[in-house]
């Protein structure tokens, strides 16, 4: 069975997501950044083990007109340190908005005690929930894209014309 992990790579958090070959991602859990990018890869290497999983799927953070800034080269620069240490294949996924988007299906943030403000504890469980919804969110637009491009495919074969896809994005930096 072929499973992925989608991580949603943040400066103090990794979200974490995992599919099966059923094409569903599911928020796993989330990390707290290690001190290194190698203390980062073993805690991934150790889930990818743990879930079987034979590739990972990084969201890519573009600038909202699509390309690539300082957070897009620092994300890149990890995915190069950590991949030779977890030995999987890694791609990339836009993942434009996909923090907004997790931020609403989970709802707004539970209130503190008496109604006050949330806590410091319950905001950081909350942005850890996010993280790993926004991972799931990165993960199924990929396995989505690929299911596209699988019938597009099978389209081409029988005669029908294809209507588009989208594409992991390159492991090349695209033109600014």
């Amino acid at each position: 069975m072929t499973r992925w992990i989608g991580i949603d790579l943040g400066t103090r958090r990794i979200g974490v997501a995992v599919a099966d070959s059923d094409g569903i991602a599911m928020p796993l859990t989330t990390l707290r950044r290690g001190a290194t990018e190698s203390e980062d890869a073993a805690a991934i290497s150790r889930i990818a083990a743990e879930q079987d999983a034979s590739e990972i799927v990084v969201g890519l953070p573009l600038e909202a007109a699509g390309h690539e800034g300082t957070q897009a080269a620092l994300t890149r620069e990890w995915v190069a340190a950590v991949q030779p240490l977890i030995g999987l294949p890694m791609g990339y996924r836009d993942e434009r908005l996909t923090s907004h988007l997790a931020e609403q299906r989970l709802g707004p943030m539970k209130r503190g005690r008496g109604g006050g403000p949330p806590s410091r504890t319950q905001r950081d469980a909350w942005r850890s929930r996010v993280d790993r919804e926004a991972a799931a969110i990165i993960l199924q637009d990929e396995l989505d894209a690929r299911a596209a491009r699988s019938s597009e495919r099978d389209d081409s074969r029988t005669g029908t014309v294809p209507t588009g896809g989208a594409g992991v994005i390159p492991d090349t930096e695209a033109p600014r």
